[in-house]
């Protein structure tokens, strides 16, 4: 492989180039069950699951698949929350050949019509909770089997007792009547299966794992098709460059939802590679995730700034013993270095800031954990992942400090979108991934993102990028979030609008923030409108929705 500038800032336990095994995903399961059988796998509110017991179950939810019909290329769609259930059913589906279609709980029935349309998939699982949105749209998708579970299904004794009083008092409870309705129980299906370990012959290199679609922010979602070797790979650069954490020791924290690609990689599949201990929170609430750290001790914490900014301004944080956190990488929106700060310091532990995307599976950059990390940077590329900064136009690479679209080029990049040739075609170029995203990269190697092409603000000519001015905000004492889009202007073509979260107990005022801001910034970059909010629209994973603010 080319040596790159960023080389030189690898830490010296982390090569530049692996070796990437050409085996299927389900091998880090099996490895970790036959290396540590009695080891804990799973922790939900009180139930543990063995690495034993987990491949048993596995192989029992691959089995009944079988029996029910479904074929090696077949789409099963999850339709989970982070819950034994998940882990379970996913790899279940690849032990026996079948495509992982990752499915969000909240999505209404015409984002659920969509995806399982697109897919072609004719077996869903699904929680009971969404069963109702599942049922009106199933004769429109052909659904053949619909099977259903219910989060007390893997909670222990008297929890799942408790649970349906608990969630009557929360909300809508589901009930569904197993005789009448055309679905299977879960729970039912899998005991009644063998648990006979299932071989289906499959090319790692050409054979799709998992269908993860892009959405929430771009529009139209496509199915991303990432085949068993991407997600090997991915996992093996997280193993290289976490390689403080050892084999068999670490408990992971899992708020991260496993249906979101970064879950799914970062949080599962490198627990189970690492033969770890995954801890499941189905649902981000700051108090649970607090009690679940001060309780359990996780050592590694995956999320992303909505949730380490939660923390770091819980008013009671200090009562709670959150030291055991010894590493953290940020995902799926800018960390703001306020935030970083105040966490290691809580901490005394690492919070960098890294970049992927659905398309690589997701992770192509990250800080050095315990290297040197660049304010307000990405970090640097993963082990055999080469990056360039171009101009759009001339896709000519652009000088050092340009500003230009990423391009991506690695063995953790997709093999395309499911049934998109075209589509496919213009993202991908020569193995290059085209990100959309504008970045820079500077003398030493390290990776800018400013913001997506679609999000830069063009006023009186000037491109202005929206995390410019968010940096500036989150270095506000009284600012907890913020968000910049922009809107349109007769005069500017457009103009820059801030949408402001401030901190519980905090009081500043437009003219006061204007001139903050005015101090920081070249004028034309100063918002010229600010909308006080008690918190903004975001995905599940705490990317936060300009679309819906615009």
């Amino acid at each position: 492989m080319t040596k790159h500038r960023w080389h030189e800032f690898y830490e010296k336990e982390v090569k530049i180039q692996l070796d990437y095994p050409s085996i299927p995903v389900t091998d880090f399961l099996k490895q970790a069950a036959e290396e540590y059988p009695d080891q804990e796998a799973l922790y939900f509110f009180g139930r543990r699951m063995t690495y034993k017991v987990l491949i048993a179950e596995a192989y029992r939810f691959a089995n009944a698949l079988i029996d029910l019909g479904v074929s090696k290329g077949d789409r099963v769609a999850l339709m989970l929350p982070s819950t034994p259930q998940y882990v379970i059913c996913y790899y279940g589906v690849l032990f026996m050949g079948g495509i992982v279609v990752q499915t969000n709980p909240l999505y209404v029935e015409k984002e659920l019509l969509h995806h399982l349309s697109d897919a072609a998939a004719h077996t869903i699982v699904c929680l009971d909770l969404v069963y109702p949105r599942v049922k009106k749209i199933r004769d429109q998708v052909a659904l053949k089997q619909v099977i259903v579970t219910s989060i007390k299904d893997y909670l222990p004794f008297p929890k799942n007792w408790l649970y349906p009083i608990v969630q009557k008092k929360k909300g809508p409870y589901v009930v569904i009547d197993y005789q009448k309705e055309p679905v299977i129980p879960l729970k039912e299906l899998i005991s009644q299966a063998s648990s006979k370990p299932v071989a289906v012959k499959l090319d790692p290199l050409e054979d799709v794992a998992v269908l993860q679609y892009t959405g929430g922010t771009t529009g139209t979602a496509k199915g991303v098709m990432l085949t068993h070797y991407n997600l090997v790979v991915n996992v093996l650069q997280c193993q290289a460059w976490m390689y403080k954490n050892e084999k068999g020791k670490e408990s992971l924290l899992t708020v991260v939802p496993l249906f979101h690609v970064y879950g799914m990689t970062v949080c599962m599949n490198y627990s189970i590679s690492m033969a770890g201990r995954l801890i499941l929170i189905p649902k981000f609430e700051i108090d649970t995730l607090l009690k679940a750290i001060h309780s359990q001790k996780p050592t590694i914490f995956p999320g992303a700034p909505t949730m380490y900014i939660a923390i770091i301004n819980h008013p009671d944080v200090t009562k709670y013993n959150i030291s055991s956190i010894n590493c953290c990488v940020s995902g799926s929106a800018a960390l703001p270095i306020e935030v970083k700060q105040k966490f290691e310091q809580l901490t005394g532990g690492k919070l960098v800031e890294g970049y992927g995307l659905s398309e690589a599976s997701p992770v192509t950059h990250v800080n050095p954990i315990w290297g040197k990390n660049v304010r307000g940077s990405i970090g640097i590329p993963y082990p055999d992942t080469e990056c360039k900064v171009i101009d759009s136009t001339t896709e000519e690479e652009v000088e050092l400090g340009q500003i230009g679209e990423l391009i991506i080029r690695g063995p953790q990049v997709m093999k395309g979108y499911w049934n998109q040739p075209e589509v496919t075609a213009t993202t991908l170029k020569d193995g290059w991934l085209y990100t959309g995203d504008m970045g820079t990269m500077n003398e030493e190697g390290y990776f800018f993102i400013v913001d997506r092409k679609k999000d830069v603000i063009i006023a009186g000519g000037f491109n202005i990028y929206p995390r410019d001015i968010e940096e500036v905000l989150y270095e506000h004492p009284c600012i907890q979030e913020a968000a910049v889009i922009g809107v349109p202007d007769d005069y500017r073509g457009e103009t820059v609008k801030a949408f402001i979260v401030l901190k519980q107990g905090a009081e500043v005022t437009e003219s006061e923030l204007n001139e903050y801001c005015r101090e920081r910034l070249a004028v034309y970059k100063v918002p010229h409108i600010y909308e006080f909010r008690s918190d903004l629209p975001k995905t599940m994973i705490g990317k936060v929705l300009r679309r819906e603010l615009k």
